[in-house]
């Protein structure tokens, strides 16, 4: 048997999350701009495969909370990362809202992105209905920007290796340019994702990016076992804002695929720069509450539940709104069954929200869909695409009556909006993107183009919307 560093070399690559993923899913989002140019320099001398630093949540986050200009953060970091290519999370049609948006909005902010500094965008949908990714896909590749389409891993009766493998072949014909799992839940343990990569590699020629989170303890050895298996890429995150809800920590990775056929030939001196860097921000956040401890253990509910951290964090919150935290366990058993009668989908925003907040109505009421929100009759009535398992037909009865579901792609159904939006905005606008901005988010929006032109012209007109809460801290 040859020895293992004889073997052919193939360095794993690192997507680097902490500019985008890591505070998201640790300080909700809530990392300024100006914590991250200061050791963009350093970053860049790196070797990274990626960084990703923008989609998500940072688009809504930077304008409600931090009073920033998503575009403009973009563009600085494109000025400052000379050699590393920037990567972006897309929600497919739902670009980065929780709705569709009609198709040349979709293709619109695409070619922005693209315009303004972004290199890869990874494009994913909270059922896996492909019809869902078409456009963003179609308008990546026009403008010659590399697609990356992400499978939303979860587990059920449907989800069978010839599942992932059958949409691996789909996703490669429709022309994306690599593949992710993402493993929103960090729901794949190790020896699973050496089946699942191996599944993938047998279904597609596609570079495979894995992506997790180490909220179920598992994430940085399913990593090992995936590249093992033949994944090319894994997201990982530097270890001030690793692990918990984050990603695996990236110095932890880089050492331990060291001397082997895998290593990533990545400087550990220059990592521990960047995590000396992060450490003292770290402290901050934790002293300010912004970094809750409970974030960053181990919890098991995850692999039970197949519950996400945020959507953990966001069942708790509700509940503790309604005085009714002592229902959370319930609440937890709730979900599996809710998810089941939905059509099984995975649990990734906005489906997370929608199951979620389902099942806490469903404790709270004492009686299941006695009430029913908006967003659930919507998912219902096909409005967000098609799941992998029908619907469960009493419950789909009893929410939404005899309404006619559709089958079609649900952005077929929207007409063409940028028009209006442009019209709408047009006493606010400074630059192109900001039709984008207020397509998304026309009440947020609004109030940031007010508070920009009042930081611009000195006068301060938004007084009464601070205290009314306008602008959160």
């Amino acid at each position: 048997m040859a020895n293992e560093n004889t073997q052919v070399k193939r360095p794993v690559k690192i997507t680097e999350t902490i500019l985008r993923d890591a505070h998201q899913s640790l300080i909700a989002t809530r990392m300024p701009t100006e914590e991250m140019l200061p050791i963009i320099d350093t970053m860049d001398k790196v070797g990274y495969h990626a960084v990703e630093c923008w989609g998500g949540a940072t688009f809504d986050a930077s304008l409600r909370f931090l009073k920033e200009d998503p575009w403009e953060r973009l563009r600085k970091l494109r000025d400052g990362f000379k050699n590393t290519k920037l990567q972006m999370l897309f929600r497919g049609q739902n670009i980065l809202g929780y709705s569709h948006y009609s198709d040349d909005v979709v293709e619109y902010f695409v070619q922005k992105s693209l315009a303004n500094g972004i290199d890869i965008i990874r494009i994913f949908d909270c059922l896996n209905d492909l019809r869902n990714l078409e456009t963003a896909v179609k308008a990546a590749n026009k403008e010659k920007g590399h697609a990356q389409i992400a499978l939303s891993y979860t587990l059920g009766d449907a989800y069978t290796l010839d599942y992932w493998k059958d949409t691996a072949k789909r996703i490669e014909e429709m022309g994306a340019s690599s593949l992710c799992i993402k493993d929103m839940a960090g729901l794949l343990t190790p020896y699973k994702a050496t089946e699942l990569v191996s599944a993938l590699k047998e279904g597609t020629d596609l570079p495979i990016d894995l992506h997790t989170h180490y909220t179920s303890g598992v994430g940085a050895m399913t990593y090992l076992k995936a590249v093992e298996a033949g994944c090319d890429i894994i997201d990982t995150a530097i270890s001030p804002f690793s692990m918990g809800t984050s990603q695996p920590a990236t110095e932890v990775l880089v050492e331990t695929f060291k001397g082997t056929p895998y290593d990533t030939g990545l400087d550990q001196k220059l990592l521990k720069e960047i995590a000396d860097y992060f450490k003292p921000y770290r402290e901050e956040c934790l002293a300010s509450g912004l970094l809750n401890p409970k974030v960053m253990g181990v919890n098991i509910n995850t692999l039970l539940y197949q519950v996400p951290g945020g959507m953990l964090s966001n069942l708790v919150s509700q509940l503790s709104e309604m005085g009714a935290e002592d229902k959370f366990d319930e609440v937890l058993e709730e979900v599996p069954r809710v998810r089941k009668d939905f059509g099984e989908p995975p649990l990734v925003t906005p489906s997370s929200q929608i199951v979620g907040t389902q099942a806490v109505l469903n404790v709270v009421m004492g009686e299941r869909y006695k009430m029913v929100n908006q967003q659930a009759k919507d998912l219902l009535s096909g409005k967000y695409g098609q799941t992998v398992k029908p619907f469960d037909k009493e419950v789909q009865k009893k929410c939404i009556g005899d309404t006619k579901a559709i089958t079609c792609r649900p952005a077929d159904l929207i007409e063409p909006s940028l028009p209006k939006f442009e019209k709408e905005v047009a006493q606010y606008k400074q630059q192109d993107e900001d039709v984008l901005t207020y397509a998304l988010f026309p009440q947020v929006a609004k109030e940031f183009f007010e508070y920009r032109k009042a930081q611009q012209t000195g006068v301060d007109n938004t007084v009464a919307d601070k205290e009314n809460g306008a602008y959160p801290v």
